[in-house]
């Protein structure tokens, strides 16, 4: 069987696993409730371009990559109105590096996980904003990528992930995992097809039922 080098078999963290990885110790309760999803909004690749051009300005040569991901980054997908955007340094475990530059421009940092490709994520309030910090070696930013790409370029998978997240908007959420996990089979749908398409990496579909490591939200 042919699998793609981005491939991870589908899972949901449990809250102990998402705790731990808080800076706070614990994942912030979402006291409404409500997860906000809104139509897109043709500034948000504005917002990030001056985003980027501060970030690059305070970091310089600590920047490898940056680039402008998550569902905010797809033209015409609805969408929490939260930038994602993946930096890519030379050592995220190196925080002296780059935190203290980031928190000059109002980012605080919220989340450090380690045992998962040295991933960090600060927080800009205003506006909202998740800066996830990897590695050059770590794989999730260019899986980030080819997600992004793939819904760029498919309508039908744009619109399945569009009437999905809006269809959870109206539902109860405590926690913004418990939202993450309900997307997760289709997100994992979509990467299988994502790699299916990708003419440089031969890839055999592994749906849900074949894979051991499914686990229900």
């Amino acid at each position: 069987m042919s699998t793609h080098p981005l491939w991870r078999p589908y899972e949901i963290p449990d809250q102990a696993t998402t705790d731990a990885a808080f800076v706070a110790g614990t994942e912030p309760r979402n006291t409404t409730g409500r997860i906000t999803v809104v139509p897109y909004d043709p500034s948000w690749p504005v917002t990030y371009a001056e985003l980027a051009a501060a970030i690059r300005h305070a970091l310089g040569d600590q920047v490898v990559a940056l680039e402008h991901v998550g569902s905010t980054s797809v033209p015409g997908l609805a969408a929490k109105p939260i930038l994602d955007i993946d930096l890519v340094v030379p050592d995220p475990a190196d925080e002296a590096s780059y935190v203290p530059a980031l928190e000059r421009l109002g980012y605080t940092l919220r989340i450090r996980e380690p045992w998962w490709e040295q991933h960090r994520m600060l927080r800009l309030e205003a506006p909202l904003v998740n800066l996830h910090v990897f590695g050059p070696d770590a794989a999730e930013p260019r899986r980030h990528l080819m997600f992004r790409e793939r819904l760029r370029s498919d309508a039908a998978d744009r619109a399945a992930y569009a009437t999905l997240k809006t269809d959870l908007a109206a539902q109860r959420f405590d926690r913004v995992m418990e939202y993450n996990a309900a997307k997760a089979a289709l997100i994992y749908a979509i990467y299988e097809r994502a790699f299916a398409a990708d003419p440089q990496h031969p890839h055999d579909p592994q749906p849900l039922e074949n894979t051991s490591d499914r686990q229900e939200p």
